[in-house]
């Protein structure tokens, strides 16, 4: 039998890929569409409503969340207390919210799956970092992306900053020469981190290592949303067997 599926922001851009690649699944089924900006919409067919109710009207099994990071804390928990497992692409999440949320997903009857990045490729980006950061300490992070996100530095910059402050042996001492305030981007662990936003890029992310006499660029480049939907897909028909909160997507992979 299908799963029952339900999509929050799903009038959105990354809401109305996600809906379409339900829809397109043989073992999975749309049965409910939520998003407070599209009233009156439709979504590969199925009404979108405004109320969060109807995901426990249409007995929905899995709710995937692509809204905002103002909403998403609110929506995560409200499926967590009505027995929907949920899995989020939303990010801009704080350290305490996941906090919350594991909290939460460890006592209710459904889990939780978060991930900063559902495409394989930036999985597989941020892993090569991970191993590469003990070796070369030196590093900095470059994302791009389209102009309407609304977080900055992306989740997928910030996650890959923790793996490899995590993996290095030791951090390198700061780099000085900031004559204008700002330059030298984001500090997170002593990595900085920049953050493009320009109209055309979907996402991407380079992440430079230096050594003597030598760099080294790990590259991943999304350009089109469809480079998610594996990922989610995944999520969606994994997130029942995990028991309360998985972080990454690196945990489905085997990494």
């Amino acid at each position: 039998m299908a799963l029952r599926i339900g999509v929050l922001g799903a009038g959105g851009r990354m809401g109305t890929t996600v809906c379409a690649a339900i829809e397109e699944a043989p073992d999975l089924d749309l049965v409910a569409a939520v998003d407070p900006a599209a009233p009156g919409e439709t979504a590969q067919g199925v009404a979108i409503t405004t109320d969060r109710a109807a995901l426990a009207d249409a007995q929905v099994e899995v709710a995937v969340d692509f809204t905002h990071p103002d909403a998403v804390l609110d929506n995560v928990v409200w499926c967590l207390d009505n027995a929907i497992h949920v899995v989020v692409g939303t990010t801009g999440l704080r350290d305490e919210a996941l906090d919350r949320i594991g909290d939460l997903a460890a006592e209710a009857d459904a889990n939780a799956f978060i991930a900063p990045n559902f495409a394989i490729g930036a999985v597989l980006m941020m892993h090569f970092s991970r191993l590469a950061a003990p070796h070369l300490p030196h590093v900095e992070i470059i994302e791009l992306h389209h102009d309407r996100k609304a977080d900055a530095p992306s989740g997928t910059a910030l996650r890959t900053a923790d793996l490899i402050a995590d993996a290095r042996e030791q951090a390198p001492g700061t780099v000085m020469g900031e004559v204008v305030a700002g330059a030298r981007g984001a500090d997170r662990h002593g990595i900085r981190v920049h953050s493009v936003r320009l109209p055309g890029l979907v996402a991407h992310q380079e992440v430079l290592f230096g050594g003597e006499g030598q760099t080294l660029s790990i590259r991943h480049d999304s350009t089109d949303r469809t480079s998610f939907m594996p990922g989610v897909l995944l999520a969606v028909r994994s997130v029942g067997d995990r028991p309360g909160l998985t972080v990454g997507l690196e945990a489905l992979l085997g990494l």
